[in-house]
């Protein structure tokens, strides 16, 4: 079971709903955390586990060999994304637009473009009793995440089960990182606010979470913030609301402090709770 927590836009309590869903299965089954904001990465903040793997992750990357070269621009040409450009005699990389595509490299008639491995950051895997956590970090001055998620979700695959329950915590947005967390997942929670912006990129999110034909819920944050717009929105469309989350300061200190919420508010824990038997409900999961 592959679970990503999205949302259209930053703030709106998504890594709060995460760590909170995944520590709370993880005290009756196995559970995999998985942070796929890998420039912001900050589930784990709130695990304390220890370490027990770590990896550095590579694109690649072409480089240009000059003395296989017959400048003939085929690189060029067959680039979609400008990274490969003949500039007279010499052919130049810009490594910051190239996708790794390796069509440069293939279609290459004398071989000049060889793909190296770069480094563009690390993978850390934290493991305490049925929890696992996985965190992959972006070098600073790397530009693309979706690589970086994109290894980050075949290293889940390769080692865990498919009986865990698999969480993932994505980027905000619905732009290609959010796309690549949410690909290959079963279901996927939408964690929106009940504020004009938060209307505004839950509809963005409803928006790219159809076109990829995904079954989907939506958690209201700091229910009470704000109107009922959003709640209303949600009923006039049809779009399941797994759960209310109150606007209690309390939960606001015990986030502050890097703290678990389910298991100080019963309030909050009956929420977890209520996400996961609709997951249960819709999915047959025992």
């Amino acid at each position: 079971m592959k679970i990503t927590v999205a949302s259209g836009k930053g703030g709106t309590g998504k890594t709060t709903v995460s760590v909170n869903l995944a520590t709370y299965l993880a005290t009756f089954r196995e559970v995999v955390l998985v942070d796929m904001d890998v420039e912001e990465p900050n589930s784990g903040l709130f695990i304390k586990a220890p370490l027990v793997h770590r990896e550095d992750q590579f694109r690649m990357i072409p480089g240009w060999d000059e003395k296989q070269c017959i400048l003939c621009g085929e690189c060029q040409e067959v680039c979609n994304f400008n990274a490969v450009i003949r500039l007279d005699t010499v052919i130049t990389v810009f490594p910051q637009l190239c996708r790794g595509c390796y069509a440069c490299a293939e279609l290459c008639p004398a071989s000049a473009l060889e793909m190296k491995p770069v480094k563009m950051g690390a993978l850390k895997h934290f493991k305490d009793h049925a929890l696992n956590f996985v965190e992959s970090r972006l070098l600073v001055g790397e530009e693309q995440a979706t690589p970086l998620i994109s290894r980050t979700n075949r290293y889940v695959d390769l080692n865990f089960p498919e009986e865990a329950v698999k969480i993932y915590d994505a980027p905000p947005g619905t732009s290609c990182p959010v796309i690549e967390a949410a690909r290959h997942a079963d279901f996927v929670i939408l964690v929106t606010e009940p504020t004009p912006f938060g209307l505004h990129d839950l509809k963005l999110a409803v928006m790219t979470m159809k076109q990829l034909h995904k079954e989907f819920g939506v958690v209201i944050n700091r229910s009470g913030i704000g109107d009922d717009r959003v709640l209303q929105h949600c009923m006039n469309e049809g779009l399941p609301v797994l759960a209310l989350l109150p606007n209690d300061r309390r939960i606001a200190e015990l986030y502050s402090r890097g703290k678990l919420i389910h298991p100080e508010i019963p309030a909050f824990m009956e929420q977890m709770e209520r996400i996961w038997g609709t997951i249960q409900h819709n999915f047959s999961l025992a």
